[in-house]
């Protein structure tokens, strides 16, 4: 489970945005088998990994959950906050003993209405943090539940 290099806010957000949204962050740490949220809870919040690993999962029925991918240093953690109805979609872990910057998504949506620059800026980041973890959903299921050699696709 490979994480991906677009999930870094650091990369993704010019300087200005970056220090607007860290001017409201808080930090928090979450001991090791902390459950950040559940599929389907109010995504009310995210955060951005400082140290450990978050691990997303997804529920399969009649199995236990997923592994979907690993997430590390500086990078995102829900993205679900931005898209109504603000649900999360995956279920997330600490693996380790994890130090992370925690945003109120609520404040954070307001800023990106008051400001279109940073909201567009906020949006294609987390734009293609939902692409690529889509992607690895998809891969990931394919990799656990098709059956062997069937060369099968979703």
């Amino acid at each position: 489970m490979n994480a991906s290099p677009t999930s870094s806010m650091l990369r993704a957000l010019p300087a200005e945005h970056r220090q607007r949204l860290m001017r409201i962050a808080r930090e928090v740490s979450f001991p090791q088998g902390a459950r950040l949220f559940e599929e389907g809870g109010t995504a009310d919040r995210f955060w951005i990994v400082r140290t450990g690993t978050v691990d997303l999962d997804m529920r399969v029925p009649g199995r236990r959950a997923a592994g979907i991918e690993s997430l590390r240093h500086n990078e995102l953690v829900g993205w679900s906050w931005l898209f109504a109805p603000h649900a999360y979609h995956l279920g997330a872990e600490a693996t380790t003993p994890v130090r992370a910057h925690e945003f109120d998504a609520t404040a954070v949506r307001a800023m990106c209405h008051d400001d279109p620059a940073l909201g567009l800026a906020v949006a294609e980041w987390v734009g293609g943090i939902l692409a690529h973890r889509l992607r690895s959903a998809r891969t990931r299921l394919l990799d656990l539940y098709a059956p062997h050699g069937s060369g099968s696709l979703l």
